[in-house]
């Protein structure tokens, strides 16, 4: 299993979190991939999806604020 190795952008605090109970994140993980912590809305996009596109039985869709997505910009490799 992989492990956290950092933060990508700043702390939820930063961002104006104050209680802990709305804060999406975004971490690197030890293997390169990402993990976010979201709002699930699986169920809400899942049937607006493109054509091309799919959920796997273990994914899910979860949404990211965007001043979340923007802060964290500058922290994400290129490669």
């Amino acid at each position: 299993m992989s492990q956290i190795i950092r933060r990508i952008g700043v702390p939820p605090h930063a961002r104006g979190s104050v209680g802990g109970g709305n804060c999406p994140d975004i971490f690197e993980l030890s293997d390169g991939n990402f993990a976010v912590i979201g709002t699930e809305a699986t169920a809400a996009l899942q049937g607006e999806l493109p054509a091309d596109a799919g959920v796997a039985d273990y994914e899910r869709i979860v949404i990211v604020s965007r001043e979340t997505l923007v802060k964290a910009k500058k922290d994400i490799p290129n490669l």
